[in-house]
């Protein structure tokens, strides 16, 4: 997450400064563990309509913990809607009928320069469409997914066609409403086992699609190292900074009104510097510095192992959909294991940059050195035993993404 509240401001007025942690924490008293009474009236009604004591509370978290079973289509939209999906646009509308449910991307939730290429859209569709097949069983039905259903309308993903069945459960389904990407720090002192990555290796059961494990000391370092110098190529490249930040949702108010976008609550962040980003002004840059930071100095060191997903074609829809379908499964298993897992995708999304807009490839070029010749990672992550519990993401219901 793109918050530092330690950096300062060059170029602005003092008084117009963000203030840093330590005045900060003077300021509220936090140091010695007492709230400050001095200021309180100012500071208390900021806290309060910056959403300090309202974690995760709000229309705008009300999607969670509703996907129940029911028997109505509508159902499965409100599972779906709750899949993992790039910079939580949510970049999904559907129709719903009595026997069938379409998907459509939303155009209007593109990430810009941050997905030229439709790459991370296409996967989170994918993710949408894995909850909607997991979530007609409990509800009583079959479903039989058709990717790409009318060649000449790009934007219909899928149609999932539905047929009654016997009601039944699943592990999977049951994570649905309790998978959240956990981006704190991870336990260092347990190792996800070989055989634990074997086992989610096997849900990579489409053709073409497979999962890449770094596990080794030497394969972290490269990984790691990788990945911060494409965090450090995005923040300094101009439009893939400005279209990144333009997600970013950091009142309370405008959280409840848009229901998307990135926030400071599940950013793995601590609740002291996830109260001062509530309560002070930050600007672009802090929140690239914490970025930088926080996956240089806490998720890239404490991550047991991390993993790239890879097709054949990554500029085809469908490996991309399918490959969608698979992260969420895989997500999902690791939940119900107790597992932590969290994209780490400024790889693929600098690949993706140079790409689109003719740079030279060096991200492009170092990735590719370290994958199986003819494979292509699409989306690169992380995965450990969480320390913490991961907070959610704010949602839209599932009727606001229906349409007629």
């Amino acid at each position: 997450m793109r918050t530092d509240l330690e950096q300062p401001t060059s170029g602005q007025p003092a008084a117009a400064r963000p203030v840093s942690r330590r005045k900060a924490l003077q300021i509220l008293g936090l140091g010695s563990g007492v709230v400050a009474v001095a200021g309180a009236t100012g500071l208390t009604w900021r806290a309060v309509d910056g959403g300090v004591f309202s974690t995760g509370t709000g229309s705008a978290y009300d999607a969670w913990g509703r996907a129940d079973p029911g028997g109505h289509p509508l159902n499965l939209v409100a599972a779906a809607i709750l899949a993992a999906n790039a910079h939580n646009t949510q970049p999904w509308l559907f129709t719903v009928s009595a026997d069938r449910i379409e998907l459509f991307a939303d155009m209007s939730r593109t990430t810009g320069a941050m997905d030229p290429l439709l790459r991370e859209m296409q996967i989170s569709l994918g993710c949408a469409v894995e909850n909607l097949a997991l979530a007609a069983a409990p509800n009583g039905m079959a479903a039989k997914v058709s990717f790409l259903p009318t060649p000449s309308d790009t934007t219909h993903i899928a149609t999932v066609s539905l047929t009654p069945a016997a009601a039944s459960g699943s592990p999977l389904f049951d994570a649905i409403a309790v998978r959240h990407t956990s981006r704190g720090a991870y336990s260092t002192s347990r190792t996800v086992t070989g055989s634990r990555l074997d086992a989610l290796s096997a849900l990579a059961d489409i053709p073409g699609t497979r999962l890449v494990w770094f596990t080794t000391a030497a394969q972290k370092k490269a990984f790691s190292d990788l990945t911060v110098r494409a965090t450090r190529a995005i923040i300094a490249d101009p439009r893939q900074a400005a279209d990144d930040y333009r997600w970013y949702r950091s009142d309370w108010h405008d959280i409840q009104r848009h229901k998307d976008g990135i926030t400071i609550d599940p950013s793995g962040q601590s609740a002291v510097v996830r109260t001062l980003s509530k309560l002070l002004p930050t600007t672009r840059e802090q929140n690239n510095d914490g970025w930088l930071s926080g996956t240089r100095d806490t998720q890239l060191p404490t991550a047991s192992a991390f993993g790239a997903l890879v097709v054949q074609d990554p500029h085809d829809p469908l490996q991309r959909l399918r490959a969608g379908r698979v992260w969420q499964r895989i997500h999902l298993t690791a939940t119900t294991h107790g597992l932590g897992m969290q994209p780490l995708c400024q790889i693929p999304e600098r690949v993706d940059r140079e790409t689109s807009a003719g740079l030279s490839p060096e991200v492009t070029d170092a990735i590719a050195a370290m994958l199986p010749a003819g494979s292509h990672a699409v989306m690169t992550f992380r995965i450990g035993y969480p320390t913490a519990t991961a907070l959610p993401s704010p949602r839209r219901p599932a009727a606001d993404v229906v349409r007629a």
